[in-house]
């Protein structure tokens, strides 16, 4: 496993045990502020997760097509990563 695959598990691992924080938190009746803060922590945890494997993708997965010269390769790529950012924007 890589170091950077070692890291992004783990992070997942923080970020589980912050929901799991925010359900005991609702459990407990705590104030709305308070875990509407701690959900704003998992959502800016988990976009820091998003970038770190796009990157990854971007990094690997798509280099990799562009190496191959493979038009099709390149174009399936290209319209995955035009997909996903279309689905981020709404």
């Amino acid at each position: 496993m890589t170091s950077e695959r070692s890291a992004t598990l783990n992070r997942l691992k923080r970020i589980e045990g912050q929901v799991r924080g925010i359900a005991g938190m609702i459990e407990q009746d705590r104030y709305c502020m308070d875990v509407l803060h701690q959900i704003q922590a998992v959502k800016a945890a988990l976009a820091k997760v998003e970038d770190s494997v796009l990157a990854d993708h971007t990094s690997s997965c798509v280099n990799e097509a562009i190496a191959s010269g493979d038009a099709e390769a390149q174009r399936q790529k290209f319209n995955e990563l035009v997909d996903l950012l279309g689905r981020i924007k709404r």
